[in-house]
């Protein structure tokens, strides 16, 4: 299963991607429910790099620590780095397409999860489609206006 959301901003990949290797300020400020971010072994986005993230989703605190594990211009691709959590979770994405006067964020997470599963996750699922929907709203707020 993927949960996808797709958010137009006007502005460049370059500026986004600077948004995110700028997360250890921009992370808080980003969604009201992001609560701390630490770059754990390099720093910025490119692969290898880990870092961790604290967010609230579905009313729980999640703690994650990832790995980016693809990045090219237009692609950053991160995993978890704790085995069983990949088992369950194996990769997020975020896709910057240029269009017209900006930039197309396809934000992905790849969810392994059977039809049983996704049924008694319902909540957990629609609250975190709900979470990413808001952080490309956030994301385009933040950069057009101050882009």
């Amino acid at each position: 299963m993927i949960l996808r959301t797709e958010t137009r901003i006007r502005t460049t990949p370059a500026e986004i991607r600077r948004f995110f290797d700028g997360l250890e300020e921009n992370y808080t400020r980003w969604h009201p429910d992001h609560h701390a971010f630490e770059w754990i072994k390099g720093r910025g986005i490119a692969e290898g790099v880990v870092c961790e993230f604290d967010e609230t989703i579905a009313g729980k605190r999640q703690r994650k620590t990832v790995v980016y594990t693809r990045v090219t211009g237009d692609h950053i691709e991160f995993a978890p780095t704790a085995r069983l959590m990949r088992l369950l979770l194996p990769r997020m994405l975020f896709r910057l397409t240029p269009v017209g006067d900006g930039c197309r964020v396809v934000q992905e997470v790849h969810v392994r999860i059977g039809p049983l599963g996704a049924r008694l996750k319902r909540r957990e699922l629609d609250a975190g489609r709900q979470h990413m929907r808001e952080e490309g709203e956030n994301l385009k707020e933040l950069l057009e206006r101050t882009g």
